[in-house]
């Protein structure tokens, strides 16, 4: 499998979901997944398991984790985040996230695939699909 690896630091007020997903568009990327991240934010936003609204937190809080794929078609991206207690919250990462100081990404580009997303009748969500490209 080959995999194309890119780094991407975003900076004070950028919104974390809408820069990536520009930085998708930009790069023409079929099928990414994100391998690391690490910065803070001021103000989070996320959908938490079970909900269909989503819920904004103002406060400094640090990035412990973030993953998902990406795709030009749709990215699909959750989120994890503790406040200056430790406190850990997490969920699927909206837009409305502004960074504080930093976010350090690192992508995979995953060149042999491309990502879809189709609605699907069952989840009631548009769900991933994968294409295999011919080499």
């Amino acid at each position: 499998m080959v995999m194309n690896l890119y780094a991407v630091r975003l900076v004070p007020q950028q919104d974390l979901k809408q820069a990536l997903v520009r930085w998708v568009d930009k790069n023409a990327v079929e099928a990414g997944c994100i391998l690391t991240a690490v910065g803070s934010l001021s103000r989070a936003t996320l959908r938490f398991a079970g909900q269909s609204e989503a819920t904004v937190l103002e406060q400094p809080f640090e990035v412990i984790s973030l993953s998902g794929t990406l795709a030009k078609g749709g990215v699909h991206l959750h989120l994890a985040i503790a406040d200056a207690s430790g406190q850990m919250r997490g969920g699927h990462l909206m837009d409305g996230c502004l960074i504080r100081t930093t976010a350090e990404i690192v992508i995979g580009d995953l060149n042999q695939f491309a990502f879809s997303r189709v609605f699907d009748r069952q989840t009631g969500y548009r769900e991933l699909t994968i294409e295999r490209l011919m080499s």
